[in-house]
Formats: C-alpha cells, structure tokens, sequence
C-alpha cells in the first residue's frame, strides 16, 4: 500500500486525479477567491444563478491535492442547490 492510499480515501484520489468543473464561468453571477498564507492555496469559484438556484459551478486551484479535490467535490454538492 502507498503513502498516499493511506492519506487519502479513494473518492478524495478521483477528484483529485479527474477534478470535476475545471475553469471559468463566461459571465458569471458571481465570483469568489479564497487563499491561506500558511499553506499557499489559492481557489477561485465562479457560479452561474438562475432563478435562485446554483446552475453551475466550476473552479480555479492553485494548491495541494486535498485542495483541489475539495474544490471538485464542492462545485458538485453545489451544482442546483438554491443560493440561500
């Protein structure tokens, strides 16, 4: 076993290697950047809204590997819930 396959689960290691919603959003309703000084990841989420609702989401990850899953699966547990 790896060192990896023991830091991570595997559904952590398929957003990681196949990332989900990639890039930007032409036009977006709304745009968000977050980054932290004590690590160095930078993501930036763009979403599309229409009637109330997150029609799509992507994003831009500049970090470690659990960053930019976590930025995958999140644009996926977005994708049509209501902005609220």
């Amino acid at each position: 076993m790896s060192e990896t396959s023991t830091l991570y689960n595997q559904t952590v290691m398929d957003h990681f290697l196949n990332p989900r919603n990639m890039g930007d959003i032409k036009d977006a309703d709304g745009i968000g950047e977050v980054g932290a000084a004590a690590c160095g990841d930078i993501m930036k989420i763009s979403l599309k809204i229409k009637d109330g609702r997150i029609e799509d989401a992507r994003f831009k990850t500049f970090g470690c590997g659990s960053a930019i899953a976590s930025s995958s699966m999140a644009t996926e547990l977005i994708k049509g819930r209501t902005i609220e």
